[in-house]
């Protein structure tokens, strides 16, 4: 039996986050095992691992989302890769470590001018866009959108697929720092937001524009004030809660509970009246319904956004560094970690 290295965590402290040896089994007959190259972070791990991602295990387990590397190994009724094919892949997680058995449905050719990097870089965060955008929001041709953190991964590809539709974006940061970026990937206005004034700051970024659609991964005071601006018709996509997260190795448990007490309410029967809806969904939805990705991989795919932009490289020791990074909200685009 081979022998990988992963990382494992307690929920609840980053301090729990630890490197082992274990024996990795044969792959099942519909899986593939790959050899992991490039691990892709998400803003969902850094929950993981404080105990506040409501799908992940409650006892230790291997965190991580997406990852890319080659096939080493097939399972016996796998006819649709090859040793030695380059893919990218997701996992409900578990991607955090060199060798991973995974399901063949959920393993993705890697195109042939993309990196490693490129690969574990690509499919949460376009597919967690893409599905806020689309499926839920119903973007159409010419809309205005507000887009938040939008210098991380899922904002920049958000932005991307809102040009497609000739839209109006405009994006908020949490520092100046970040406005160069979202000005390079053709932001129309962009928000160094600002929880006290963000009312007035929205008001003359719009500038007499309807506000359509909102794509909101902070909760709290943003999410009610953007709620607030949208237009009749207007939709907001609720992916994230980032205004719970923790720069500390464990949550303060009472700061969450006064947030929790004083989080946005909307009342469902003044919607009706306003006119406007608010969605929220999980990513790990897709993760049980593969023929709806593959069939979002596909529509993405004829639409030529780009390569992703990679903002930050870590070695697989320096992971835990990654991740205080990340946590930190200093970050842009996607963070990587190579093995």
């Amino acid at each position: 039996m081979d022998i990988r290295k992963a990382y494992y965590v307690k929920p609840g402290n980053f301090k729990n986050l630890e490197l082992k040896e274990e024996s990795i089994p044969e792959p099942d007959d519909h899986e593939v095992r790959v050899k992991i190259h490039s691990i892709g972070l998400n803003f969902a791990d850094v929950f993981c691992l404080l105990g506040l991602y409501e799908a992940a295990p409650k006892e230790a387990f291997i965190p991580g989302l997406e990852y890319s590397g080659e096939v080493i190994k097939l399972g016996k009724k796998v006819s649709s890769f090859n040793i030695g094919d380059r893919v990218m892949g997701v996992t409900r997680f578990g991607a955090y470590c060199d060798q991973l058995n995974i399901d063949s449905r959920y393993v993705i050719a890697l195109p042939n001018h993309w990196t490693f990097d490129h690969g574990a870089s690509y499919l949460v965060q376009v597919l967690t866009a893409a599905y806020g955008l689309k499926e839920l929001g119903n973007l159409k041709k010419g809309q205005t959108v507000l887009i938040h953190s939008a210098a991380g991964g899922v904002g920049l590809w958000a932005n991307r697929i809102c040009k497609q539709y000739e839209c109006y974006t405009i994006g908020t940061v949490g520092s100046e720092s970040k406005l160069p970026l979202l000005k390079q990937e053709g932001y129309d206005q962009s928000i160094v937001r600002d929880t006290q004034s963000f009312t007035n700051q929205l008001r003359h970024a719009l500038a007499g524009r309807p506000l359509n659609l909102v794509m909101d991964s902070i909760g709290g005071s943003i999410m009610k004030d953007s709620y607030k601006a949208l237009a009749p018709m207007g939709r907001l996509i609720a992916f994230g809660s980032a205004h719970y997260g923790e720069r500390k190795d464990r949550p303060n448990y009472p700061r969450l509970i006064w947030k929790y007490l004083n989080r946005p309410r909307i009342d469902p029967q003044n919607m009706i009246g306003e006119n406007k809806s608010v969605m929220g969904f999980n990513l790990i939805y897709l993760f049980d319904n593969s023929d709806i990705m593959h069939a979002m991989l596909k529509n993405l795919e004829q639409m030529e956004l780009g390569t992703p932009f990679i903002g930050h490289i870590y070695s697989f020791l320096n992971l835990p560094d990654a991740l205080r990074e990340f946590q930190s909200g200093t970050t842009t685009g996607k963070l990587v970690i190579q093995i």
